[in-house]
């Protein structure tokens, strides 16, 4: 295997493919909540896509935000009812309590507003770093890399990375990736990684960034 280095020179000829193919082509719902972004809808929209589809979350987040979409209401809100309306994203008991704990502590300890710093956001309990990270960066325009398994796995099949984590991942693209990619890069990675680079066998083939890919890692391809 050649150095990380020789395949991390590669990223502004990558970031440049991909930014044409996939930026605003069927962004995820985060994604398109940062043209008007309201940090709490976003926070719990967020809480909700854990392990749960794009078309899911975005569907049971408008029917739960016509009914509930502050903190407050989030709170007020039953919780049979609660769990009705986010069944279909998975775990839903566990999330109803997530979404209602998370917002009784953003109304005991930040007087009912979304914090916009990762130390503050990472100190309640059901926000993880990626989470924080999205917040941050789509709603507080920051500069954060939200880090997810399509982000981290793309990153390590490229070669500009060689992490086991997201987490590891997040620690070391911040070294190495230049700042002006850091906005775009999620929602970039987040299509690539679901449309083209996915999780078994990808589709080498027809990828725009073939020949800049070392496929690490990957064991069939088509």
């Amino acid at each position: 295997m050649e150095n990380l280095h020789d395949y991390q020179k590669n990223i502004p000829m990558v970031i440049d493919i991909l930014e044409r193919e996939f930026y605003k082509k069927g962004l995820t719902t985060l994604n398109r909540m940062r043209e008007n972004p309201d940090p709490f809808k976003l926070l719990i929209s967020c809480l909700l896509s854990l392990r749960a589809r794009d078309e899911v979350t975005e569907k049971i987040s408008e029917e739960l935000f016509k009914i509930a979409d502050t903190p407050k209401k989030i709170i007020d809100i039953d919780r049979r009812l609660l769990e009705k309306i986010i069944f279909s994203s998975g775990h839903y008991k566990k999330k109803a309590e997530v979404l209602k704990s998370v917002s009784k502590e953003i109304i005991e300890r930040f007087r009912g507003k979304v914090p916009d710093n990762k130390e503050e956001l990472l100190s309640i309990k059901g926000i993880g770093p990626k989470t924080a990270n999205i917040v941050l960066s789509f709603a507080y325009k920051k500069q954060y890399l939200p880090i997810d398994t399509h982000c981290h796995r793309v990153s390590n099949r490229l070669g500009w990375v060689n992490t086991k984590t997201p987490l590891q991942t997040e620690e070391t693209l911040e070294k190495i990736l230049p700042k002006k990619y850091w906005e775009e890069f999620n929602g970039i990675f987040v299509q690539f990684g679901r449309k083209v680079c996915v999780p078994i066998s990808p589709l080498c083939s027809t990828c725009p960034v073939n020949h800049l890919c070392p496929k690490i890692n990957v064991v069939k391809s088509r």
